[in-house]
């Protein structure tokens, strides 16, 4: 072989060096280690084959040290592993985000502007899983600029206060210090170190923004309800008690807003923008770290390359795919069954209804309350809100407990195109009452058809009883003669998921001996 003159030999060698190389490679590799004086057996599983294949494709070393290659894949699988993890781990932040800011779309932009469905929430605007039945008065506060908050709550509430990391911190109502007399809650921010006066009940909060979610019931009637809420519900600072701003109460109902988070590379925006309004303390290390390693950090502008956009909106695409597939099929048996507390009739195999939480957890932290069930937090946060025990847990004949259907008698998704039937049977164990309510698998939002409030149920004028004091609902894109008042409107090419309430649940409920029938397909 000829080689043409080189001045530097130094560089000379090193291309006879890497031609020898690359031709000796090879077998080098294939040759058994000489044996030294030091020498000792190492474990099979400690070392690595110069040539391993894997999901991500194959990752190749030199005895043990990568390729660049290599290194270069596994950093876009690490990247792309992390920007997963952060979606699904942090998606409460998000979603309790767009709850706050949402409404600004509509004028509800400042403490003492509230947000009232003062003729119930209907399906306009993107909420999720709202319901048709119940008053809902939602405030926001963001104490940065305000320090403590005054809230005079109203008698006859029920919610709680839940902070910018979407956290239970306090009830409001039966299950809260004011045991549904109404009274003055203090809201107290994390840097606030002066004298906290006697007279409220003291909510501690680890962030600024504290989202305060409120309900009423309306055996009263509507107008009454919300005469209680705009006569006594009052939102002040702490420092104007003697003269705080008038309250402005802004109607949401028949109005479109978003509330609900995206699903894509903006996601890591609006979480950017929670991490820079609330303090370090809001977090533990790690979670803050695992922020941190796509780029999100207090202080630091969040401006990816080119390549970790790349990297995260395929992140956020396969975290959403993720969360809805621990919604829609929660894997509650298997080797992998730590979903198993979501059936809402365990010993009912057949039975394809779920609970929002798993065991009834709103911590998500295990039996043991040490051990954190990541995908039971999905399970909540992706397509409900409002994290209190109170809604979890509900006491006999007091408060509302809910079942879900994600799939039909087959375990397959709905079809809008198609007619389905739900079997209620006879003496429906609910106090007060019961309904069912149809929504949207895309946005987790009321089914958006020509019914204002798609909601059937013992409320309902006209709703048909069978002989037996049973009833049938009827889901299709069209009614079926004489059940009209039964029928829940759906819509061709598009899906749906259904929501049993039961408002006041009994003996027979909470003891799981009524068991309405799956959501089944009526064949023509």
């Amino acid at each position: 072989m000829k080689l043409r003159f080189i001045k530097n030999s130094s560089i000379a060698l090193a291309l006879i060096m890497v031609g020898f190389s690359c031709q000796t490679q090879e077998d080098n590799r294939s040759k058994t280690v000489e044996k030294y004086h030091q020498t000792t057996n190492i474990p099979e599983g400690i070392l690595t084959p110069d040539k391993v294949s894997t999901s991500i494709g194959d990752l190749e070393f030199i005895d043990g040290a990568p390729l660049p290659e290599t290194a270069e894949k596994v950093y876009e699988n690490l990247d792309r592993m992390r920007g997963v993890d952060v979606f699904l781990k942090c998606m409460p932040a998000v979603s309790v985000r767009q709850l706050m800011v949402g409404p600004e779309e509509i004028g509800v932009d400042d403490y003492n502007k509230v947000l009232l469905f003062d003729k119930l929430m209907d399906s306009k605007p993107l909420y999720l899983t709202a319901n048709t039945s119940t008053l809902y008065s939602i405030p926001s506060l963001n104490m940065k600029n305000t320090g403590p908050m005054v809230i005079e709550v109203p008698k006859g509430m029920l919610g709680a206060f839940n902070d910018a990391w979407f956290r239970y911190m306090e009830d409001i109502g039966p299950f809260g210090p004011d045991k549904a007399q109404g009274g003055k809650y203090l809201v107290i921010p994390p840097d606030y170190e002066g004298e906290i006066p006697s007279g409220y009940y003291v909510v501690k909060s680890k962030t600024y923004r504290v989202w305060i979610f409120m309900r009423a019931f309306i055996e009263n009637g509507i107008d009454a309800a919300v005469a209680n809420i705009k006569n006594n519900l009052k939102i002040y600072p702490l420092s104007e008690k003697n003269n705080p701003k008038p309250m402005e109460f802004i109607s949401g109902t028949g109005k479109e807003f978003n509330t609900i988070h995206t699903n894509d590379f903006h996601f890591y925006e609006h979480l950017n923008e929670v991490i820079q309004e609330e303090p370090y303390e809001m977090l533990d290390v790690e979670t803050r770290g695992l922020i941190a390693s796509i780029g999100i950090e207090k202080g630091k502008e969040f401006a990816p390359d080119a390549r970790m956009k790349r990297i995260l909106t395929d992140a956020v695409a396969i975290g959403n795919a993720t969360a809805r597939s621990i919604v829609w099929y929660p894997r509650s048996e298997g080797s992998v069954s730590n979903m198993k507390g979501i059936k809402v009739f365990p010993t009912k195999k057949d039975s394809h209804w779920i609970m929002a939480w798993v065991d009834r957890n709103v911590f998500f932290n295990g039996k043991d309350g040490h051990t954190m069930n990541s995908d039971a937090r999905v399970m909540f946060h992706y397509p409900y809100t409002a994290v209190t025990p109170a809604m979890a847990v509900p006491r006999l004949g007091i408060g509302s407990d809910y079942a879900m259907a994600y799939v039909d008698d087959k375990k397959v998704p709905f079809d809008g195109s198609k007619n389905y039937k739900l079997h209620i049977p006879p003496n429906p164990p609910a106090k007060n009452f019961w309904a069912v309510t149809v929504y949207d698998p895309q946005t987790r939002s009321m089914l958006q058809t020509d019914q204002a409030y798609p909601t059937v149920g013992s409320q309902t004028e006209g709703l048909r009883k069978n002989e037996d004091g049973s009833y049938d609902i009827y889901f299709g894109p069209k009614a079926p003669e004489g059940y009209e008042s039964n029928w829940l409107q759906t819509i061709p090419g598009k899906s749906m998921f259904v929501i049993l309430r039961l408002y006041g649940p009994l003996q027979e409920w909470h003891d799981r001996k009524w068991v309405p029938s799956n959501v089944t397909e009526i064949k023509n």
